[in-house]
């Protein structure tokens, strides 16, 4: 049951990292301030929303990783 559902949260991941996306502007504000920029300066501040919004989940991402290695006999055993 355990590998089932990591091989499934693996391949989400997976997924999300490797497959292309058209993203925009994260809010309202963010919208209006990106529209009033100009194209080029918006493209850069949506990749650094997006930058800010990756960092949150790769700190769970390792943190779940580790906890993972740490009780991975506990599972195997039972």
């Amino acid at each position: 049951m355990v590998k089932k559902v990591l091989t499934i949260i693996s391949f989400v991941m997976l997924c999300m990292v490797f497959l292309p996306q058209q993203t925009e502007a994260q809010c309202s504000i963010c919208t209006k301030t990106a529209q009033q920029l100009g194209e080029k300066p918006a493209e850069g501040m949506n990749a650094g929303i997006l930058y800010l919004a990756f960092i949150p989940f790769a700190i769970v991402s390792v943190i779940g990783f580790r906890w993972y290695q740490h009780n991975k006999d506990n599972w195997n055993n039972n």
